[in-house]
């Protein structure tokens, strides 16, 4: 670590909280601190998004993966596409026809409270989960760096004080600081990526597309596999992407709030499908990344490099291979990338928690003397100290932790969507119906990610949205069987 490194990163990490509190102003209420006035413009709802979607693990991992398979992120890209079209096309309409806090609230309309609850208390379990494994990811490549320059510190104090970082922002700015931030972020750790790739590409030997187009490493999609298996085939790419962006950003609060803070329709749907063309964008250049870090190996495999899981990879390259500055630039950028999805999350979890359980906060809130903003910024505190301590469950594990991420939120993803399409295309659906089925597929779900490995490998996150669909519909066409044979 040189003095360039650290002082790139210090003014990183002093600049970002006090820009994103100037852009955001103060914030005098809960609503405003949830909700971000309803007047950010569309262009910053969409860089949010996508630095919310892809985050550290997509910093981390794709390169990683695209070092063995290719570029198989950029064919998943393509699905992704097709479901935002359908979320902007059926489901924002939805969110924009009524004053709503979360993306559950429209649950708690067609079904009632307690749905409502359980959906969301889905959300917050899944979400809490899948952020853990996102921060822990995030801190991997700071804590190789100062073990490089033997400063090492324990795993708690680093993701104690990313935490801290985190937090000033996002309790000072609420929803506001959050998408600016996130804004800020995304450019950042974009011109890092791009500036990584321009270094590979000039250190690369004459002929080196020949040499990736002969190994394969511009295909889209991975095709001798079973694609029950495997998220990158094209049917698992295209319908498996398409579902799970439907999932992700038409049902799960940690997009949705994005469009709910949006003007207008119109401008939701502009920052969703703007988004899709960034996501795809970020995908082509880090998966450009991982292809030329493979051949600045000499096309070795990930252990005959000497990596352990795809995920070391990168970081590996920043920590040994960036010249000093740009080493700092990237390592601020993965940084950029952990705060930004950890502030979003924060911000999204307090909104579900305080929108879905209005009357218990409400309660709570009474007790303890606090107002609505101050209640809020309570409940942020929390779910902070809860995230820092299920990161440590991540510490150990072979697999990369952007399909771990995504197979926790997938459990929840199926069922939830079921329950949105349900609600939408069956006008005689009751919840007495709907909320066990929904209640039983959840559980069934993490089961399945646990102990379901066709071929001996673990089911492919994909196909668990899906299976939690026909999960649910089966067990709602089940209810109605056994009740139409107890009324003959």
């Amino acid at each position: 670590m040189t003095f360039s490194d650290l002082l790139v990163m210090l003014a990183y990490l002093t600049a970002l909280p006090l820009l994103a509190l100037g852009l955001a102003g103060r914030q005098t209420s809960a609503t405003a601190y949830l909700e971000g006035h309803g007047d950010l413009p569309w262009w910053a709802l969409c860089l949010s998004l996508v630095a919310t979607e892809t985050s550290t693990l997509t910093l981390i991992s794709v390169p990683g993966i695209a070092y063995g398979s290719g570029m198989v992120f950029v064919g998943l890209a393509l699905g992704y596409l097709i479901g935002r079209a359908i979320v902007a096309w059926k489901f924002l309409p939805l969110y924009q026809s009524g004053k709503m806090l979360s993306a559950y609230d429209w649950l708690g309309q067609r079904f009632g409270a307690s749905m409502q609850r359980m959906a969301s208390s889905t959300f917050l379990i899944t979400r809490l989960l899948a952020e853990a494994v996102r921060l822990f990811a995030g801190m991997l490549p700071i804590a190789a760096m100062l073990d490089a320059a033997h400063m090492g510190l324990p795993h708690a104090v680093l993701l104690g004080g990313i935490m801290l970082v985190t937090l000033f922002y996002t309790l000072c700015g609420g929803l506001r600081a959050v998408v600016w931030s996130d804004s800020i972020q995304f450019g950042l750790y974009l011109f890092g990526s791009a500036a990584c790739l321009a270094l590979l590409w000039h250190a690369a030997p004459a002929g080196v597309l020949h040499t990736l187009h002969a190994a394969g490493r511009f295909d889209l999609f991975v095709i001798h596999t079973s694609p029950f298996t495997s998220s990158f085939t094209p049917l698992a790419a295209l319908l498996g992407g398409t579902v799970l962006s439907v999932a992700s950003h038409g049902t799960d609060q940690l997009m949705v709030q994005r469009v709910l803070a949006a003007r207008c329709l119109r401008d939701a749907r502009l920052a969703l499908m703007s988004s899709a063309v960034g996501v795809g964008l970020l995908f082509a250049l880090l998966s450009g990344v991982g292809v030329l870090v493979w051949v600045h190996h000499g096309g070795a495999t990930l252990h005959q490099a000497g990596f352990a899981t795809p995920d070391a990879i990168f970081p590996a390259y920043i920590v040994q291979e960036l010249p000093s500055g740009l080493r700092g630039l990237m390592l601020a950028g993965v940084l950029a990338a952990t705060m930004g999805s950890l502030s979003a999350t924060l911000s999204a979890m307090t909104a579900a928690t305080m929108g879905d359980f209005a009357a218990p906060c409400a309660w709570v809130a009474r007790k303890l003397g606090l107002s609505g903003l101050g209640f809020a910024r309570v409940v942020t505190l929390v779910w902070a100290g809860a995230l820092v301590l299920c990161a440590g469950m991540f510490a150990q594990g072979s697999q990369s932790a952007v399909l771990v991420g995504l197979s926790i939120a997938a459990c929840g993803y199926g069922p939830m969507l079921a329950s949105f399409i349900a609600g939408m295309a069956w006008p005689g659906l009751k919840a007495r119906t709907l909320a066990p089925a929904f209640g039983l597929s959840v559980p069934l779900m993490v089961l399945a990610m646990m102990y379901l490995h066709p071929y001996g490998k673990p089911l492919a996150f994909v196909w668990l949205i899906v299976l939690g669909m026909i999960t649910l519909f089966g067990l709602v066409g089940l209810h109605y069987v056994i009740q139409k044979k107890n009324h003959r």
